[in-house]
C-alpha cells in the first residue's frame, strides 16, 4: 500500500517527522513512543500504510508476522525479555487506536495489570 500523506506514522516512516528510532529495515521501523505508557514503550510500524489489523489481507500475513518477531527481538535488545513485556495492537476507535496506521506497542519495564482497560 502507498503512503498516506496525512498519516502521522507515514510521515515518521519517511523521516518528515523525527523520531527516536531503535530499529529499522526495509519493511519495519521501531521508535520510542513520545507519550510512554511504561518505562519501555516502543512502537513497531510497517513502512507500508495499512490502516489497521482489520484492514490487513492474507497478503499482509508475512509483514504482520515480521512486526511481532521484530517486537520480540527489540524486547531482547532492550533487556526486557526475561522479566516480561506486552505486545498490543489497538484496532478501531473503540479499541483505542488513535493513529490509523497499523502498529504494535511494546510495553515493558514494570508490572502490567490485567485487564488493561
Amino acid at each position: 500500500m502507498t503512503a498516506d500523506p496525512d498519516c502521522l506514522f507515514c510521515k515518521i516512516v519517511s523521516g518528515a517527522i523525527p523520531s527516536n528510532r531503535v530499529y529499522e529495515d526495509g519493511d519495519v521501523i521501531a521508535f520510542r513512543d513520545i507519550n510512554p505508557g511504561a518505562p519501555t514503550h516502543i512502537l513497531v510500524v510497517p513502512r507500508a500504510h495499512i490502516v489497521s489489523i482489520a484492514e490487513a489481507t492474507e497478503a499482509d500475513a508475512p509483514l504482520i508476522a515480521k512486526l511481532l518477531l521484530t517486537a520480540s527481538q527489540i524486547a531482547a535488545s532492550e533487556h526486557v525479555d526475561q522479566r516480561g513485556y506486552r505486545l498490543v495492537i489497538n484496532t478501531g476507535k473503540d479499541g483505542g487506536q488513535s493513529v490509523f496506521h497499523l502498529h504494535v506497542h511494546l510495553l515493558a519495564g514494570r508490572a502490567l495489570a490485567w485487564p488493561p482497560g
